[in-house]
């Protein structure tokens, strides 16, 4: 018997857009005037250890696998265990892996990701950063196991060749104001013209109900000088760290909260809470309470240090209690929940709202938010940008279905373009072309339908992939 030949690995010059002639042959049009335009990512999740030191990559496990939780959360979900797979033990630890054998049991079942935007990505990835031509399977793993180990081994596979290969322009990483920000002190000092830029992300000292917050409060409290266990001071706390990140090229601020809620109470109450808080009595309704308040805070901050808002609310953090005791955090185990905006953020909007310089992106989970509730708030308040399908969503119908629940009440300037919120370095290009692409499909509809002219289509195609991000984010 003989083997069988691989089979071959092509990207269609079309995929994504329409199979009717019409608005196919707009789509390209429009694509091939955005299809060459730089990256702008400015919310994401790289390591800035590797622009720093341009180490080279390790091999195709570590690069590609280990620090993408959809894949190995699809994995995950068909039985593979996460040491075969050599994911890092909240201790420390990890299974004694060949790196190759965790390849080959990811191969094997490639076949489970088609379809999904992983395989848009990958397949991207493998085609145009590697080269290769066959696509990944049981029987081609080796032989993409080594021709990656071979590529990563040249100068031009390096975090920083590859960053200006991609044509990133500026790219924002995410850390806990407990970091030194070390990483992004030495990129500044290396004289390395690449563009590497922090984002300050406080829910360990935030969230009463994180894992890490005693410990975390202790730390900020170290690290800045100030009294955290005394409101004033751990206020004070922040606005030095928020300063310090700032410095070091922050524009924007993150908050990962179970929910959207929002809270202004009177300082003397605040004050109460947060002594409840500090003491470790804290019941649900007062962590809740507390994330809610601190949300308002954090909004006063920004208008003074100008630093962007985002909210990431609506998960269902670590579901598997098991996996999360054992591999620790974002580890494929959060779940969407639904979650209410309009009364949500009223207290803060009342407080900070109005202020012509407050800038708050929102993101969501729950996507029967966006005609709604999302699009109406961002259609009215001036402070109010919406972000792009997120994680779940991240797909090409989910960007199909954003475009058209948001775009009657929020036009495209309420939104903020593309960014791709990710660990998974190489996929950066990827998931960009495949968010211009379904912009160009989105966009080549309305202009077949006669509701844009090709000419506007062409400046929004412009502005969603480049021009409004960088405004978004005041970059």
């Amino acid at each position: 018997m003989t083997a069988q030949s691989p089979r071959p690995l092509d990207l269609h010059p079309d995929r994504l857009f329409a199979s009717e002639s019409t608005q196919r042959a707009i789509a390209q049009r429009l694509y091939a005037e955005i299809a060459g335009l730089p990256i702008v990512s400015p919310h994401g999740h790289t390591d800035p250890a590797w622009f720093a030191t341009d180490a080279p990559f390790d091999n195709a496990t570590e690069l590609l696998l280990v620090p993408d939780h959809y894949l190995f959360r699809m994995l995950h979900s068909q039985g593979v265990d996460l040491d075969a797979l050599g994911i890092p033990r909240t201790d420390g630890t990890r299974a004694a892996v060949d790196p190759r054998a965790a390849w080959r049991v990811f191969a094997e079942r490639f076949h489970l990701f088609r379809g999904t935007p992983s395989s848009l990505w990958l397949d991207h990835v493998f085609h145009e950063v590697f080269g290769l031509r066959a696509r990944l399977d049981a029987g081609t793993a080796d032989h993409y196991y080594d021709a990656i180990a071979e590529a990563l081994a040249t100068p031009a596979f390096r975090p920083r060749a590859l960053f200006e290969r991609f044509s990133i322009e500026v790219i924002a990483t995410t850390e806990s104001p407990l970091d030194p920000l070390d990483h992004h002190a030495a990129i500044r000092a290396s004289g390395w013209s690449g563009r590497v830029i922090t984002a300050y992300r406080p829910d360990p000292v935030i969230d009463p109900e994180h894992e890490q917050f005693p410990e975390a409060l202790r730390r900020f409290g170290e690290l800045t000088g100030e009294d955290v266990y005394d409101w004033d001071g751990y206020l004070r706390a922040h606005r030095a760290r928020r300063a310090f990140f700032a410095r070091l090229g922050a524009t924007s601020t993150d908050h990962g909260h179970p929910s959207c809620a929002t809270a202004d109470l009177p300082p003397a109450e605040a004050r109460r809470l947060f002594e409840t808080v500090v003491r470790g009595r804290a019941t649900p309704a007062e962590a809740e309470l507390f994330r809610a308040q601190m949300l308002t805070e954090m909004a006063t901050m920004s208008l003074d240090d100008g630093l962007v808002m985002q909210i990431h609310p609506g998960c269902y953090r670590n579901h598997n209690r098991a996996l999360f005791e054992r591999y620790g955090r974002d580890k494929g185990a959060d779940i969407p929940l639904r979650t209410e905006y309009v009364r949500a953020l009223k207290p803060l909007l009342d407080r900070v709202g109005h202020a012509p310089d407050f800038r708050l992106i929102l993101f969501t989970l729950d996507e029967s938010a966006y005609a709604r509730e999302l699009a109406p708030l961002a259609g009215h308040w001036p402070c109010l940008f919406l972000g792009p399908p997120w994680w779940f969503h991240d797909a090409p119908e989910g960007m199909w279905r954003f475009r058209e629940q948001t775009l009657a009440s929020a036009g495209f300037y309420n939104t903020v373009g593309f960014n791709d919120d990710t660990r998974a370095f190489l996929s950066i290009p990827a998931r960009h072309d495949v968010a211009r692409r379904v912009d160009c499909a989105f966009l080549a509809k309305l202009v077949a339908e006669h509701r844009l002219d090709e000419d506007e289509a062409t400046e929004v195609a412009i502005d969603l992939a480049y021009r409004l991000p960088k405004r978004a984010y005041r970059l």
